[in-house]
Formats: C-alpha cells, structure tokens, sequence
C-alpha cells in the first residue's frame, strides 16, 4: 500500500512540475486494491497459468504487485516509446503477468472479465478472472450484461464493486437510491460479501473466500467495498471534489487511512516502530529509482512507424467510388 501511495505521490509531483497534465490517483483506496490481489495466485513468465485481474486506473497498484516494474507504470504515464503501450495510452498492463490492460469506458471491463473468466471455464483450468467496478459505473449496460452473464454461465469470476462514495462529482446519493450495494448480489444470484475497504486484511480475507468458491466451481462472487476517493476524479478537480463533500467527512476517512490502519494493527501485533521506518525508507528508495529510471526514457519517442501495430486496423480506407 505504501509502494502504491508514493507512485501516487510522485505522478502529483510531475503534475505540479509541469511533466503531465494530471493524473488519476487511488490515495485512500490502497486496501481495496492491494488486498485483493494478494489473494489471487500469480503468474509467471514460462508457466502463464495464474489467475488475472483487470484494474480500473485507480486500482493501478494491481500493477506492480501482479510483478509489473514500477519504472514501466511510470513510462506509461510519460508515453515514452519503451512503455508497455509503445507510448499508446497511459492505461497500462502485461497479460503475461496476469494484468489485463484497463480502458477509459469505465465498467466496460466487466463483460471482458466474465469472458475471460468463461474460457477458463471451458478449459477445465482452476483460475480466476478479478476486476474492480466504481459505484458510478455500476449503472451502465455493460457492467448489467456481464454481470448477468457471469451469474447465468457461473464462471470463475469476482467483481469488487468500490464504493468510494462519488462518481466524477456525482454524490452516490444523486445516482442511486439504496444507500449501499448490499442487496446486488442477490439480484444477480451470485455469492456475495461486504468488507472494510479501508482494512486490506478485511479486504484479503473476502476475496481469498471468493477464489476458494470459484475454484471449486462455486460460480461467480461480488464483493462490495465502502472506501473514499480522497481526491477529484483527476488532479484537475481536487477543488471541485472537496466542494462535493463536507469537509468533516474527509476528516472522518482521514482517520481510517488504510495505511495508517494497517501500521497500527503491526504495531499491535509486535512489528517495532524502525522495522517501520525501514520499510518506509526501502519503499521510497524504490519507487525513486523507478521515476527516474522512467525519466530517462523520456529521450525514447514513440516510433511513428509502429502506430498501427497492434491495432485492429492498420491500413487506410479505400477511397469512396
């Protein structure tokens, strides 16, 4: 959670400096992303046969936890030619390590999950296909179709739904009438759990009871997450997005920092204040190193030979007659 909160802080400060124009941050939601995933089994390269998850931007952690290098997640954002996009798209993953790349039509992911989670089904293999699904885009078609389809087909297949309370500047309240998400499950027919999206062991121990029943063929799961989006939509409307609540309310999720959270429960459990701080220290070096590793491939353009490359059309229209 700490590797995930400073790449958040660094992509802040490039903002500030002018190196990009903004950036879409998880600070505050850590748990809820980090916990899951540490639930699935991973990938590795030569035996590809983990299980997969597909982030939305703010779950970008998924990313480097999957085994994505920190220093690629920071070259997507600068679209160097050496990103894992080729310098396409700042949506970045690596199917090889089990990290299906997100794109921008936010709940669109979660057919293509129950897809992927479908093959699985059909070819007998014991893996799991995760993705996260933001309160706001709970209310489009396609998250409805595939969910559906995941409940009707019972593919291995687990939705975190992420209540972080706001959908761009949308109060929940403004968009839905129920005041959580704890009657979707059932309407679908699928299993379900509610965890702490703030406490990553809460968020671990649901999932890892969601992966055990698809496993086994138990069908899909969904899981629902109350967290808060700390910030705007983006760092463009960080004014707008302290406008849409009271202050008090950030003050209150504030104080429930999944990461302060978590500190304090190793500390309870015997972890002493320097091993904190030396991890801290270790984090910090790392995700420094990454940045500027990323920095230096700022002189690497995207070649404009390989625009159409992996594309699904990459010639020209013919002329109209």
């Amino acid at each position: 959670m700490l590797r995930a909160r400073l790449h958040d802080v660094q992509l802040q400060r490039w903002v500030r400096g002018g190196i990009l124009s903004k950036a879409w941050l998880g600070t505050g939601e850590e748990a809820t992303t980090v916990g899951p995933v540490h639930a699935l089994r991973r990938g590795r390269e030569g035996q590809p046969e983990g299980d997969v998850a597909a982030p939305m931007i703010r779950n970008a952690s998924a990313c480097c936890e999957l085994g994505m290098p920190l220093a690629d997640m920071f070259r997507a954002y600068l679209g160097t030619g050496d990103s894992p996009s080729g310098g396409r798209d700042l949506h970045v993953g690596d199917f090889r390590r089990g990290v299906l790349q997100p794109i921008s039509h936010v709940g669109d992911m979660v057919p293509v999950i129950a897809g992927v989670a479908l093959a699985f089904k059909m070819r007998g293999a014991p893996r799991v296909a995760l993705t996260w699904i933001g309160d706001g885009s709970t209310k489009s078609a396609p998250v409805h179709e595939g969910l559906n389809l995941a409940a009707v087909a019972r593919v291995p297949a687990i939705f975190v739904i992420q209540n972080n309370q706001v959908a761009l500047g949308t109060r929940l309240s403004q968009h839905q009438l129920a005041a959580d998400f704890r009657e979707w499950p059932g309407s679908y027919g699928m299993w379900g759990a509610a965890f702490d999206g703030n406490n990553v062991l809460d968020a671990y121990a649901a999932t890892t009871l969601a992966v055990e029943r698809c496993r086994t063929g138990a069908g899909p799961a969904m899981l629902l997450a109350e967290t808060f989006r700390m910030g705007g939509h983006a760092t463009h409307d960080e004014r707008e997005a302290r406008a849409t609540f009271p202050a008090e309310l950030f003050v209150q999720w504030g104080l429930r920092d999944p990461i302060g959270l978590y500190e304090e429960y190793l500390k309870g459990d015997g972890t002493s204040e320097s091993d904190l701080q030396n991890v801290e220290a270790e984090v910090t070096a790392e995700v420094d190193a990454a940045a500027q590793d990323a920095l230096a491939s700022r002189a690497q353009l995207p070649d404009p030979q390989r625009l159409v490359d992996r594309v699904y059309a990459g010639t020209s229209p013919p002329a109209r007659q």
